[in-house]
């Protein structure tokens, strides 16, 4: 569907979920196994939507992102842009695309009245050093903790209840940003008796986020619209053509697993 982002942000609560170093394989095989039941409520009759990220390790993928650049529709042709940052020579922002006279998407979103929140995940969002600080200050409020981080077996869960609370002390427009650290390695701990990360142990990790998603549901049920855009920031490689990890140019790290919805409750 297309959406006019400047109507969008004119009447909306925007959340935006990175499920970090989610293969887009793996995710369409579970949805297309049954095993996402609270995922799927968000998800097309045709599963996730494949994209190509703009970068393949998570500090490339989110400068990209933050500045508009969200993944990009694997069809080749140019696609216009949900929001954009204003500078010359752009051919993907067009009427529809939000367009905002700032560094980022996150600073105009500010400028526009929108409370903006970070909940981090992995490293690059932890404020420990002068590198994780880099995203975290974009926005007026952020957060991370250990209990968020990829060591955390129920680090979504802890996530997720940040996030309600947050909702639920926000009642003006908020941009809330997740970043969902469970698909990062070490997963090997969402298998029993398993000590090595693996494909396996890594889409157990994904049904572990779907089942603490309903959380984070219940609290955007109880705003009055919500455009929702939730997609991995790039992929990885558990031995594919002897790769393992990321920051590389294979296939299972460049596509990755896309949606964006907009839900709207009656008052």
């Amino acid at each position: 569907m297309e959406y006019n982002m400047n109507e969008i942000v004119a009447e909306s609560d925007i959340v935006f979920i990175t499920l970090d170093t989610l293969r887009y394989d793996v995710a369409q095989t579970l949805w297309i196994k049954g095993k996402l039941p609270n995922f799927s409520k968000w998800l097309s009759s045709d599963g996730w939507e494949q994209r190509h990220t703009p970068g393949s390790f998570t500090y490339a993928a989110h400068h990209a992102f933050f500045a508009g650049f969200l993944p990009t529709p694997v069809a080749p042709e140019k696609h216009p842009r949900l929001f954009a940052t204003r500078f010359a020579g752009s051919e993907t922002a067009v009427l529809n695309t939000c367009t905002f006279n700032a560094p980022t998407i996150v600073e105009g979103l500010q400028q526009k009245g929108f409370k903006t929140i970070c909940i981090g995940g992995v490293g690059f969002f932890n404020k420990q050093t002068p590198l994780s600080t880099v995203f975290p200050s974009l926005f007026e409020e952020s957060y991370w903790e250990e209990a968020f981080g990829v060591t955390n077996k129920h680090s979504t869960q802890a996530q997720f209840e940040k996030a309600a609370d947050l909702l639920e002390k926000h009642l003006d427009p908020v941009f809330l940003f997740i970043n969902i650290s469970a698909l990062h390695q070490p997963n090997c701990f969402y298998l029993e008796n398993n000590l090595q990360d693996t494909i396996d142990s890594h889409a157990a990790a994904l049904e572990y986020v779907d089942s603490q998603l309903p959380i984070l549901m219940n609290a955007l049920n109880k705003r009055k619209q919500t455009f929702v855009i939730c997609s991995a920031d790039h992929g990885t490689t558990y031995g594919e053509d002897g790769y393992t990890g990321h920051r590389i140019g294979h296939p299972n790290v460049w596509n990755v697993p896309y949606l964006e919805i907009l839900l709207t409750n009656e008052s």
